[in-house]
């Protein structure tokens, strides 16, 4: 019995290694921007690529002027259908994960003026979680295995869903580029309850983002 079920996992992680290979996960770019700067590899634990303006002092910045954020999808983006109720539930969840990790120390305001950076953010691609196939490929040892194989070659787990964004930073006064991002979040496979609603990991990746953000203006004020 033992010997069957481990030819069985060696035929199905086989058939998915035929699937995905070739297929890794690359940055795109979405057209979002007006202009691309020139990125560079973003640190481990952070976006993919980052553009900062060379000698801009990001302590003065104490204020926030967000754009609404907006869904901006590529030509070959799966998910560029959804309806509308769906674009404006997301967005709204991507600016109240900005308000929660930001509001008590970097007010939002509803004007350009001294100390206010500006915040321009789109989805650029949206995947959606399968709630059930990902619980059981969470649960299931040969669906985890197969799971972890396809993370490896790809950059993302089977089932689980996650979100990919662009952001520019501009003085607000000056609409002059200070710095941008591009990064793509896929959920960890471990993130069931998560993906147990069909946007849960992309929402997920929203507070992540949101949180990154903080953590970059804490440490530009020597928090």
């Amino acid at each position: 019995m033992k010997t069957t079920l481990r030819i069985v996992l060696i035929m199905m992680i086989g058939c998915t290694l035929t699937m995905v290979t070739g297929c890794a996960s690359k940055v795109k770019t979405s057209g979002f921007l007006q202009d691309y700067p020139k990125f560079e590899k973003g640190p481990s634990g952070g976006a993919d690529q980052v553009y900062f303006k060379e000698g801009v002092d990001f302590k003065k910045y104490d204020k926030v002027l967000m754009d609404q954020v907006v869904l901006y999808f590529s030509k070959d983006s799966k998910y560029k259908g959804i309806n509308s109720d769906e674009i404006n539930k997301l967005s709204d969840a991507f600016h109240k994960a900005m308000v929660k990790a930001l509001k008590d120390e970097y007010h939002f305001v509803s004007e350009p003026g001294p100390g206010v950076l500006r915040i321009r953010c789109a989805i650029t691609d949206v995947k959606k979680s399968r709630p059930l196939l990902n619980t059981i490929t969470a649960i299931l040892p040969i669906g985890l295995a197969i799971s972890f194989v396809k993370k490896g070659v790809t950059g993302t787990h089977t089932n689980v869903g996650g979100a990919s964004m662009e952001a520019e930073f501009l003085d607000s006064q000056t609409n002059e580029r200070v710095a941008a991002v591009i990064d793509k979040r896929m959920a960890a496979k471990r993130k069931v309850f998560k993906g147990m609603r069909k946007w849960g990991h992309a929402e997920d990746a929203f507070n992540y983002w949101a949180k990154r953000l903080r953590k970059f203006l804490d440490e530009a004020h020597g928090k």
